[in-house]
């Protein structure tokens, strides 16, 4: 009764964060108007002024993805087989264009939820920065910057579905081919691996902007639901992640970082429904530990 009790309460908090509310947009909607006029002071800095670079620099030197890392993970894996879990790794102190994923567990699509947010987001900024879009332009009742942040840090699915609209469904496959990913707007569908292609190349600065890459990296910090990824990190690892929750699908995509040392990581799970949704939020703590333990 008690772990009913606790996945009923659980599931209305992490549902409640899917869907639109008045008093935050009318809230947030000054503060946007701010961020969006600074969006592009600084596009000529090197990725490293983003966010990303703002962790503390004594930290020690990363490691490395190695066969220690993926045995940890595995026999993580193997003791929660009644899930399905696809979890994906990138070291990001490589090049962005030639760093491996590291693959463990399901490789297969999933269906990505909410974390496809990203990708649209990237997709919308891309066309801020070719000239096709701006973020005043009007969506629904106010600015598309208001609503990229709408989508990215409060999950908003109005938000996404005007974005992907403003985008064009057929257009974002296209960019999302461009990437390296294969995307389906109508099936919302994509590997572990492809999600950490996206966060990747966005944290590395070969997506957008410097201006544009920090803006979307600063959405995805505090976000209305961090009790994921961010929850089981040691202190002092900045994260920036996107969650996602539908159905059967709990997931989360990060990047941590700390001094020089930052990594991608994708943890997707498929389950029963919402009742098994705090088992899988331990499986995902259980799985950031193990590799933010090995690697930083």
């Amino acid at each position: 009764m008690i772990l009913a009790a606790c996945a009923a309460v659980v599931a209305f908090l992490l549902v409640a964060g899917f869907f639109s509310a008045a008093e935050a947009r009318t809230s947030t909607a000054a503060n946007l108007t701010k961020t969006s006029a600074a969006t592009t002071a600084d596009a000529s800095a090197s990725p490293s002024s983003s966010p990303a670079a703002s962790a503390t620099t004594s930290a020690p030197a990363a490691r490395t993805v190695d066969a220690a890392l993926g045995g940890r993970i595995q026999a993580i894996l193997d003791a929660n087989s009644q899930f399905q879990i696809g979890v994906a790794v990138v070291d990001l102190s490589q090049d962005a264009g030639s760093a491996d994923v590291n693959e463990y567990g399901v490789r297969e699509k999933f269906v990505a939820a909410s974390t496809a947010k990203v990708l649209a987001a990237a997709a919308y900024y891309h066309q801020v920065e070719t000239g096709t879009a701006t973020l005043d332009d009007p969506l629904g009742s106010y600015t598309a910057g208001f609503q990229l942040r709408e989508m990215i840090q409060q999950s908003d699915n109005d938000s996404w579905s005007l974005i992907m609209n403003a985008v064009g469904h057929d257009e974002l496959t296209a960019y999302a081919a461009s990437l390296g990913v294969s995307y389906d707007p109508k099936t919302n569908t994509l590997t572990p691996a492809e999600m950490a292609t996206i966060v990747s190349r966005l944290y590395s600065g070969t997506l957008l902007n410097a201006g544009n890459t920090a803006q979307l990296l600063s959405y995805m910090q505090d976000t209305n639901y961090e009790t994921l990824i961010p929850a089981a990190v040691p202190a002092g690892i900045t994260v920036f992640h996107k969650y996602g929750l539908l159905g059967g699908e709990l997931h989360d995509a990060a990047i941590l970082t700390q001094g020089d040392a930052a990594y991608a990581l994708v943890i997707y799970t498929k389950g029963q429904d919402l009742t098994d949704v705090p088992e899988r939020t331990e499986v995902i703590h259980q799985l950031t530990q193990a590799v933010a333990g090995v690697l930083f």
